[in-house]
């Protein structure tokens, strides 16, 4: 399946009718906002079956199971979320008034959070549905409008997701604008009043600067090498089960997917070990298991196995973990098994690209410190994972490392925790959203000061013509 392309003019001619629709409907309420978010559940609950097909036949084949976790239940999660704290979100939020003597007899100051009125979401091709959804939490309960388009890499998904939104959402509250390349370039460079993106670094350079045209203000939601250090603290099993458990979902397809792993230098075959039994407990064969995902087409999965083959080629050792033997050259998909690469050269493509498949390098360190050495030569990552019982190390990881964010003693986590802001730093990402910190993100805050009856500035000494009492409250203000 492939999509024409909207025009240019067909996605300004929509932004223009949401954009004049929001204006004239002035205050966004509670319970309109409510609405749509509820209406945005109903989506996801009538019709969370065809979205499951839909991505199982963008995937080739992925698990219906996953889908449903990772793609509808994960994504009601943050509307619900939202609904449940929305009034608490809305609340002008008081400040105090200074400095002296403006904070005298009564003077108010607070922060007014204001819609900002017609935001963009470009969502990816690895959670579909997920991530196009979760961010409508934020975007709906700041009291948007959303126009989104979604990844021409899975088809099917995107085609339900258009058709199902004009049932229940009116163009002008939300509208999915499908295309390819040119379509997507042109949506990257309309004027909208801010613009999340969800993708590769490479391409948010391309977004980015379309958006600088016309001064939009972007969320990147990127990737990265998210790195996992392994303490000589750490239980091992615990470790590799929870380290595959996360490199194998999606096959490896995450931005938060762990990309390669730190051991102590004596344990790399005790890891080695211990990964091959999580493998084995989780995924006893691959082929026709419905639990394990394709890669998500040719492409990819070319690409995925130039990494193993150029691996093998420089003479690194690779550990290609089938537990049942089967022969991955006879399928209908793209399942790749998971593999690792032990101590592998820095100028393999392996260690260069985020991965985003089921292959995972594993280096050795002396001693701990090299960890953080190696992590801070590299571009910061989205995600940082540490196992280990140390508290005092623990915290070291903390304190010398700066990525997007931080799961210890298991992966991925703290994306699923919408108390927490999700966001990447530097290569990685710019902005955060989820919970309240995806209200603020995708709202305005404006700052009100209410002046006194009373005034203040005059008897103060702060209008012409200055005199002494202008000098005692400039000394006042100086202390």
């Amino acid at each position: 399946m492939s999509f024409e392309e909207t025009s240019r003019e067909r996605m300004l001619e929509i932004l223009d009718m949401q954009r004049r629709s929001y204006l004239a409907e002035g205050e966004v309420e509670a319970r309109t906002r409510n609405d749509r978010l509820e209406r945005a559940i109903a989506l996801l609950l009538n019709h969370k079956d065809r979205l499951v097909q839909a991505m199982s036949e963008d995937f080739g084949h992925r698990s219906a199971t996953q889908s449903l976790f990772t793609d509808i239940a994960a994504s009601i999660g943050p509307l619900r979320h939202a609904q449940k704290h929305l009034r608490s979100w809305m609340r002008p939020e008081r400040r105090r008034v200074g400095p002296f003597p403006l904070n005298l007899l009564g003077a108010k100051a607070r922060i007014d959070y204001q819609p900002l009125g017609v935001v963009g979401v470009i969502s990816p091709w690895n959670f579909p549905v997920n991530l196009t959804f979760s961010p409508l939490a934020g975007i709906l309960a700041a009291g948007n409008r959303a126009m989104i388009k979604p990844s021409e890499y899975t088809p099917a998904t995107s085609e339900v997701m258009a058709e199902i939104f004009a049932t229940t959402f009116d163009e002008s509250e939300i509208a999915v604008v499908t295309g390819g390349p040119q379509t997507g370039a042109d949506f990257s460079g309309l004027p909208f009043d801010h613009l999340l993106f969800t993708g590769a670094t490479s391409v948010a350079r391309h977004v980015m600067r379309a958006a600088a045209d016309n001064l939009v203000p972007v969320t990147l939601e990127l990737g990265g090498k998210s790195p996992v250090i392994v303490s000589r603290s750490a239980s091992m099993q615990k470790t590799t089960d929870a380290i595959m458990a996360g490199k194998m979902m999606n096959a490896g397809q995450i931005c938060l997917a762990p990309d390669y792993v730190f051991v102590p230098q004596e344990s790399m075959q005790d890891f080695v070990s211990a990964t091959r039994q999580s493998v084995e407990k989780m995924f006893p064969t691959l082929l026709d298991n419905d639990d394990y995902t394709s890669v998500v087409n040719e492409r990819h999965y070319e690409r995925i196995q130039g990494y193993i083959e150029q691996a093998k080629a420089a003479g690194a050792e690779v550990v290609e973990i089938n537990p049942a033997g089967e022969d991955f050259r006879q399928q209908p998909h793209h399942k790749i098994p998971p593999t690792l690469v032990l101590d592998p050269s820095d100028d393999l493509d392996v260690m260069k690209d985020e991965i985003f498949g089921p292959v995972m390098p594993v280096k050795r360190y002396k001693d701990v410190t090299e960890a953080f050495d190696y992590i801070n030569d590299h571009a910061r990552p989205l995600g940082l994972y540490y196992f280990g019982n140390d508290s005092a190390e623990e915290k070291q990881v903390l304190t010398r490392t700066t990525s997007g964010g931080v799961t210890t003693n298991d992966v991925i986590m703290h994306v699923a925790q919408e108390d927490l802001p999700f966001g990447g730093v530097g290569p990685s990402g710019m902005g955060s959203y989820h919970g309240v910190d995806g209200f603020r993100r995708f709202s305005h805050a404006k700052a009100v000061f209410k002046q006194t009856a009373v005034n203040v500035a005059e008897m103060a000494g702060l209008r012409p013509p200055y005199s002494d009492k202008t000098l005692k409250s400039i000394e006042m203000q100086m202390k």
